[in-house]
């Protein structure tokens, strides 16, 4: 498939070297531009692209930027995605230690429902309680006892679903978060997040978390 990815920091720079490894056509971007990507592309093949090309073209396209960057990106930015394109929102909302207060977040609104708003698509929340190096360290074959279980939340079931299968080939388990008003579940500080427990517990932890913020994760 052809992949967009934007940002190139833990999360990012880990699924641009796993997707090219399986053989996927993977464009990543930064926010400061595709010379500072140079090294990156060397060990992976994915080829650098600013911000406004990432999602040319691509099936998939993977939002990975802080939450305060989201804004900052640029309008249109998934104008030419392919049709039917499946975008990936791998955020977390850190008010006290990163992105400052946004006052929606605070007033409840699910954090990857804000980050659709933002950038005009519908999102599929994914990746966003998964430890970066797992990522390169802990896939498995289908089937696997200990093979890692990804909540993944959205409202689109198509996309849902080519995303569901794409974690899948990457060698992880995942199991339905609900629709996009319910990705809150799977928020930090909620059981889910970071919990590395197979799809019973993933499905238990989801069931147990509570719509109120901890107090960690509210400005």
């Amino acid at each position: 498939m052809k992949i967009g990815i934007i940002g190139a920091g833990n999360i990012g720079g880990n699924l641009t070297r796993r997707l090219t490894a399986l053989g996927h056509d993977v464009s990543v971007a930064n926010s400061r531009g595709p010379q500072t990507l140079t090294a990156l592309a060397e060990e992976t093949g994915a080829k650098p692209v600013t911000v406004s090309e990432a999602a040319k073209g691509a099936q998939v396209v993977v939002v990975a930027v802080p939450l305060k960057a989201v804004p900052d990106l640029p309008a249109g930015l998934l104008d030419g995605a392919a049709e039917g394109a499946a975008v990936i929102d791998t955020g977390n909302y850190y008010p006290q230690q990163r992105d400052g207060r946004i006052a929606a977040i605070e007033d409840g609104l699910p954090e990857s429902r804000w980050t659709e708003q933002q950038i005009g698509h519908p999102v599929i929340k994914a990746f966003n309680g998964t430890f970066a190096q797992d990522i390169l360290d802990r896939a498995r074959p289908r089937g696997a006892a200990d093979r890692l279980v990804l909540p993944v939340a959205g409202d689109d079931p198509a996309a849902k679903q080519a995303v569901r299968d794409l974690i899948d080939e990457l060698g992880f388990d995942t199991v339905d978060g609900g629709g996009l008003d319910d990705s809150w579940r799977q928020q930090p500080g909620t059981p889910v997040y970071g919990n590395r427990g197979d799809a019973d517990a993933i499905a238990k932890a989801l069931s147990e978390a509570s719509p109120e913020r901890t107090a960690e994760f509210r400005a």
